[in-house]
């Protein structure tokens, strides 16, 4: 009987055999491609990139890369794919336009792969030392999400490095050296983890780095620029770099500067370590460019509205972002599942344990958000309880597993339109801040208080103090860190969470920490800040839907009162008992239907035809909230304690 790594052999070079009939590449270049890279320098020499950016404003990067060769004959080279932090093969290719491949002056043809997108190929000639590629990244004017989405306006730009510059295959991306130079708008500043070796006026070259490094430190730069110290003497600095569409915008004032000194003090407190030689927050204020935050090893890319700083609902609404994203610097970027971890951007990456990547540094940033001061305890538990009130309502629980979201994940980051409490989304970010506060709370109940999450913080993250060398984990990885913590069963405390389906959330932490979910008729702060934010109507956990402020119906909860009476996502709600909607009337009808007890009338519109629904609910309104639970240990509030 043959081994598992002959037959895969075999397998291998039938499929190279069938494709040399089929596809019009040679056999040596498909080889290339397929055989798995090699962890050892490239034997070609280091790239070189020059980005042009001068004409971002009108979202136009023009490339010129310079790609070595060792040899003649055929040569494959890839555009990233598979995007660390995105989760799915999300590399913006089709916004590569006019790409010129030529080798001493003359223009080479490239043949793009038949079976991947992202793979080019082409015949190297005689005599040829480098490969010169010319094209243009197009940067997005609408849609799309995180590096797909709009990225550059009048004022300022940000670049994902993924996004401008190819590589060869056949090694480890950390094996292969890229030197790349910047050319801003005239007069922009800058920030990026990477370091500065020279400027000449608005070019500015940088040092030479591993291509995995150059991938993972976007640049965003702008008219309108603002610097932070976050921690002032440190040996591994910290800064808050900001660019923004007016100088009012990156205004910051001493009391956000203070909470976010802070955030530095909590986060190095609850790890125990760092895992970087600098870091830098690039925080981008614009309604003009995608609103997102993607981690990096030293640097985070953050995305908000212009009055990010200066509205306080806002404000107050969005103040966990960075603290999540620098979270990913110790839990997946340091830490990373072990599938997670590939030895290029275009090997396929599984994401069956984002539920520890993504909820778990969710938890970690609402902690870290109040431990820090941008939060006050009574506006996490208002926001806890918030995602405890959608997870609870998460219909789709009945038939779909918290495990599948982050196992589907690709699929789940490319679902748009209604239906989400029924189809599910990205639940293991909320769900999964409740998984780890039902984690939290265990160990606080085992030990009786001596120990928390903070202690297997301590120990999975903590080593390696100064070094960002990935180091990769499985699941029997997190069981046994839980262990060292408290001996329990953990392995089956997990499971039972993760592949529950069912009528019930299956998380309990809330009730162990001490505190308990109630709905009233009046919503919180934080509701009304996230309802001043999202202009819109929150309506699920009463009449069973949710509606944006122009009436446009975005999702309706199964089997619920809407849902019963006709309404579907997409419609449009034009009036409520025979007025034009607004939000407010639509509020008003549901509290009045508590008393009088005739349907509410929505008069709906579904593509081009009209029709009235009867709403029959009388429940009143219904707002999410934390009580505490007497003669029980408040085990949330000293998660929440600030660390010394």
């Amino acid at each position: 009987m043959s081994s598992p790594r002959i037959r895969s052999t075999l397998a291998a070079l039938a499929l190279l055999a069938l494709t040399a009939l089929f596809a019009p590449l040679s056999l040596a270049a498909t080889a290339q491609h397929y055989k798995h890279p090699l962890d050892a320098p490239y034997p070609g020499g280091m790239l070189h990139v020059f980005v042009d950016m001068s004409r971002a404003p009108d979202r136009i990067f023009q490339v010129r890369e310079t790609i070595p060769v060792a040899k003649p004959g055929p040569f494959t080279f890839y555009y990233p794919k598979w995007i660390p932090g995105e989760h799915a093969p999300t590399g913006p290719i089709n916004n590569i336009a006019g790409m010129i491949v030529t080798a001493n002056g003359r223009q080479l043809s490239w043949r793009r792969d038949t079976r991947d997108m992202y793979t080019f190929h082409v015949d190297v000639p005689e005599g040829v030392k480098q490969l010169d590629l010319s094209f243009q990244f197009l940067s997005p004017g609408n849609g799309g999400q995180f590096g797909a989405s709009p990225s550059t306006s009048n004022n300022l730009a940000d670049i994902e490095f993924n996004q401008v510059a190819f590589y060869p295959a056949g090694y480890y991306s950390r094996q292969i050296r890229i030197q790349p130079t910047v050319k801003l708008p005239a007069g922009w500043k800058y920030a990026t983890a990477l370091r500065t070796e020279s400027r000449d006026g608005d070019t500015i070259r940088f040092k030479p780095v591993r291509f995995n490094n150059f991938v993972d430190s976007p640049l965003i730069a702008g008219r309108h620029f603002r610097r932070v110290d976050l921690a002032p003497g440190a040996s591994a600095p910290v800064h808050l770099n900001i660019v923004g569409e007016t100088a009012k915008s990156v205004d910051i004032s001493k009391q956000q500067i203070a909470d976010h000194r802070n955030l530095v003090r909590q986060i190095l407190a609850l790890f125990g370590s760092r895992h970087y030689h600098h870091y830098d927050f690039l925080l981008t204020l614009s309604d003009q460019v995608g609103h997102f935050g993607l981690e990096h090893h030293q640097s985070s890319d953050d995305r908000l509205p212009t009055d990010y700083l200066t509205n306080n609902a806002m404000y107050l609404r969005a103040a966990t972002l960075m603290p999540h994203e620098w979270v990913h610097s110790w839990n997946g970027k340091f830490r990373r599942p072990y599938d997670l971890w590939t030895p290029n951007f275009n090997m396929v990456k599984r994401d069956d344990l984002l539920w520890v990547y993504e909820g778990l540094t969710d938890y970690w940033a609402g902690v870290l958000t109040t431990r820090s001061g941008l939060w006050t305890p009574s506006q996490y538990h208002d926001a806890i309880a918030m995602i405890a009130a959608a997870m609870s309502h998460r219909t789709g629980r009945r038939w779909r597993s918290l495990q599948d979201t982050a196992t589907a994940a690709p699929l789940t980051y490319a679902s748009h339109g209604g239906w989400i409490n029924w189809r599910r989304g990205t639940d293991f970010y909320p769900e999964g801040q409740l998984l780890w506060l039902d984690v939290d709370t265990r160990i606080m109940q085992l030990t009786h208080g001596r120990r928390s999450l903070d202690d297997f913080a301590h120990a999975f993250y903590g080593m390696d103090s100064g070094s960002y060398v990935t180091r990769t984990y499985t699941f029997q990885d997190v069981v046994d860190a839980l262990n060292r913590v408290v001996k329990s069963d953990w392995a089956k405390f997990l499971r039972e969470r993760l592949d529950y389906t069912g009528n019930k959330l299956p998380e309990t932490g809330l009730a162990r920490g001490g505190w308990k979910l109630v709905y009233t008729d009046q919503p919180s702060a934080f509701q009304k800040a996230t309802a001043g934010v999202r202009r819109g109507l929150n309506l699920a956990y009463s009449a069973g839907f949710m509606v944006a402020g122009n009436g446009k119906v975005y999702d309706v909860q199964w089997d619920g009162p809407a849902f019963r009476a006709g309404l579907v996502p997409g419609m449009t709600v034009a009036a409520v008992n025979g007025k034009d909607f607004s939000t407010g009337l639509m509020k008003q009808a549901v509290t009045d239907a508590v008393k009088n007890k005739a349907p509410i009338r929505l008069l709906v519109k579904n593509i081009d035809q009209y029709r009235t629904l009867k709403l029959d609910y009388h429940g009143g309104l219904k707002y999410p909230h934390l009580v505490r639970v007497k003669g029980t240990p408040d085990r949330l509030d000293r998660i929440l304690k600030a660390r010394k």
